[in-house]
């Protein structure tokens, strides 16, 4: 059984810019750099999988933002946003997993992602607090707070889920 685990998170530079602000050609070049290169990463993961014919468990990284609209009041008194680009992309992704796995569709090849809340990363003390009051009293993840659930999709325990989302973040979409 091999695996693979996509977490990048590329963007340009004006990628966090107001709803709107963003212009129709920073819009399109962050879709581009993020669900363009999880499209390229599931894409050669695919023709590994086809090439190799050996178990392969693909697990994305999306996002709550995927799953449900956001919340901008927990970024009050704070100058950051929850990027339309964002939401699109994690969106779009959760979408594009069922795609790759119904287009391959043998069971010994699988595509599922987590979506976590959000992840501590030295955010304002103030947002912290709201998304904290958000959830069921843990707040924001640490990236450990994720390997169980990556590694049980990564793992032959899970051999027949695909096509699936497992939410982390504490009751924060409840």
């Amino acid at each position: 059984m091999s695996g693979a685990v996509n977490c990048t998170y590329p963007r340009n530079k004006q990628y966090g810019t107001s709803f709107l602000d963003v212009s129709l050609t920073s819009f399109n070049e962050n879709l581009s750099l993020h669900l363009g290169s999880s499209f390229l990463f599931m894409q050669q993961c695919a023709a590994q999988f086809i090439k190799q014919q050996s178990p392969m468990s693909v697990v994305n990284i999306s996002s709550i933002y995927g799953v449900v609209a956001p919340d901008f009041s927990i970024y009050d008194g704070t100058a950051m946003t929850m990027p339309v680009e964002y939401a699109a992309i994690k969106s779009a992704l959760l979408h594009l997993n069922k795609y790759v796995t119904t287009f391959i569709k043998d069971s010994r090849f699988r595509v599922n992602s987590v979506s976590p809340g959000g992840i501590l990363d030295n955010q304002p003390t103030e947002f912290l607090n709201a998304y904290k009051n958000s959830t069921n009293g843990h707040g924001m993840l640490s990236p450990e707070d994720l390997t169980g659930s990556i590694i049980f999709l990564l793992s032959q325990q899970s051999k027949y889920i695909t096509g699936q989302n497992i939410i982390i973040d504490d009751g924060f979409t409840l």
